[in-house]
């Protein structure tokens, strides 16, 4: 990772830097994804790994391998690197990125993980708005729902 940030920096390139599981890939991470990148001129993308993910949202996610959400960001036009990362967050990827804008999701505007040396190197974190009722988990309890017909009530004719 090295490598690309000091040639990016050396062309004089605009790195946007966001991170996430993308776990099964919906249009609310691909209008994110098409902010973060309208951002800057270039965007990387820090992948948590299975592992990373399992930690924080349970045993039973990642859905997706880690090996075939990197291939599906990548291919998408608005993504140029996609770094696959172990730790909880990616603070220490970003410290050596040093992006010049950090993009995460209004969510998180509580926290966001490498702030701090984004900030302190001259850059900007910009919150994204969410897409409102895009999720991974409501994307799973559809699916585990199945398309069941709703139940319906009849009503009885009145005497």
């Amino acid at each position: 990772m090295r490598g690309i940030a000091r040639r990016l920096k050396k062309a004089r390139k605009k790195v946007v830097f966001t991170n996430g599981a993308f776990d099964i890939l919906h249009a609310g991470h691909v209008t994110y994804l098409e902010f973060a990148r309208k951002q800057g001129d270039v965007l990387v993308v820090g992948l948590n790994s299975d592992s990373s993910v399992r930690r924080y949202k349970g045993d039973k996610r990642p859905i997706n391998k880690q090996a075939d959400r990197a291939k599906v960001l990548a291919a998408l036009e608005c993504v140029d690197y996609v770094v696959i990362f172990n730790e909880d967050e990616p603070a220490k990827l970003i410290a050596e990125l040093l992006p010049n804008v950090l993009v995460k999701g209004a969510d998180w505007a509580h926290y966001v993980s490498g702030r701090d040396v984004v900030e302190k190197n001259g850059g900007k974190v910009v919150l994204a708005k969410m897409v409102e009722g895009r999720s991974t988990t409501g994307v799973i309890q559809k699916i585990l729902m199945g398309n069941r017909p709703r139940r319906r009530t009849r009503s009885r004719p009145r005497n």
